[in-house]
């Protein structure tokens, strides 16, 4: 009767140390708890003081993408109600969930009106488990006006038993009677130092060997966010797991990260200013060839021409308008080709 338990278990065992191999390292490497949180010390310190009371109000987390306002929340709701309760306390919506205000009458009021459920006694001596539930909204900024107007009655109502927290990149598209409903966590990009020693750690982790300067470059492309980082860091590994070259190199992130190589860039810089309209002409012709992005080389202009202090403050005003326009074209559909050779010819007779 009991032949096969030990294999079932052991297969079971198996199963699930496999499909935490098979996790995105975002996934694998988000926060567990407010301790793991990287970067973000103002915040951190205030939900720690609150954890200490259980006593929460309802939350606002706004800032820029990949620095941690959906891991703060998620490894706070860990601490407060433990694995378990989490699974009956706490309702996630993203945007990817329909944000009509029909939801906000339906799904979230119905949530938002249940009565709290009792935590085991096991949680009760491991968690605080407060008697309320949490609401998380991420990417609240997606929300119409009508579903955030319907949400502010809703918060008001149901503020004994439930608390919201709501997740967006731009505060200004929360509306006014909400945003003042709750407490403010501004979550700023992650500097250089706090991000590297995160990414020094899941390379370490994961036994990926890299040239000197890679994680440098890495965070460079990514402005800041970490989700970002670990990801390319993730293909990077891969790709050499696949070619078998041993150790992830510079050319290979800003390859798999589709940025213009430093070469090619001042190649294009010299074109411009030995102003030869046809030779600009044959260059640009074979850069779109070459498949490189439009809207990535315009960044990388600007980032040249602007932190270059061999030009002049009028030069840079002129550059900025150009690169402004070419961009806003790009983003709006325009031919790659065209717009690209525009800005280049412009630049050339303005220097």
């Amino acid at each position: 009767m009991f032949e096969n338990f030990g294999s079932n278990k052991k297969r079971k065992l198996e199963n699930s140390a496999e499909k935490e191999q098979s996790k995105p390292w975002v996934e694998k490497y988000r926060p567990k708890n407010l301790d793991e949180v990287t970067a973000q010390d103002h915040a951190v310190t205030v939900l720690k003081k609150t954890l200490e009371s259980a006593n929460l109000s309802h939350m606002l987390f706004y800032g820029p993408p990949g620095t941690g306002k959906t891991s703060t929340i998620l490894a706070l709701t860990k601490e407060l109600f433990g694995p378990e309760l989490m699974k009956t306390r706490v309702l996630e919506l993203n945007a990817s969930d329909e944000r009509g205000i029909s939801i906000v009458r339906e799904k979230i009021k119905n949530f938002a009106r249940l009565t709290v459920s009792k935590p085991s006694k096991k949680d009760l001596e491991n968690y605080p488990c407060p008697p309320y539930k949490i609401i998380i909204l991420d990417e609240a900024d997606s929300m119409t006006a009508d579903a955030q107007s319907a949400l502010r009655r809703t918060m008001e109502t149901y503020s004994s038993v439930t608390r919201f927290c709501m997740i967006c990149n731009y505060i200004t598209r929360i509306i006014d009677p909400l945003a003042s409903r709750c407490s403010k966590f501004r979550f700023k990009s992650l500097d250089s130092s706090n991000a590297l020693e995160r990414l020094q750690y899941v390379a370490t982790q994961e036994n990926v060997k890299y040239e000197d300067g890679t994680l440098e470059k890495i965070l460079d492309i990514s402005a800041g966010d970490l989700r970002r980082a670990i990801t390319l860091l993730q293909s990077a590994s891969k790709l050499i797991d696949y070619t078998g070259t041993g150790e992830v190199t510079i050319k290979q992130i800003e390859e798999l990260a589709g940025v213009v190589p430093t070469t090619i860039l001042k190649k294009m810089v010299s074109k411009i200013e030995a102003k030869d309209l046809t030779e600009l002409t044959t260059y640009v012709n074979e850069f779109i060839k070459s498949g490189w992005s439009g809207v990535a080389i315009v960044g990388q202009l600007h980032d040249y021409y602007i932190t270059n202090e061999d030009y002049d403050a009028n030069f840079k005003n002129k550059l900025s308008l150009m690169l402004f326009d070419t961009d806003s074209k790009l983003t709006n559909g325009t031919n790659e080709h065209i717009q690209l050779l525009n800005l280049l010819v412009k630049i050339s007779q303005i220097q």
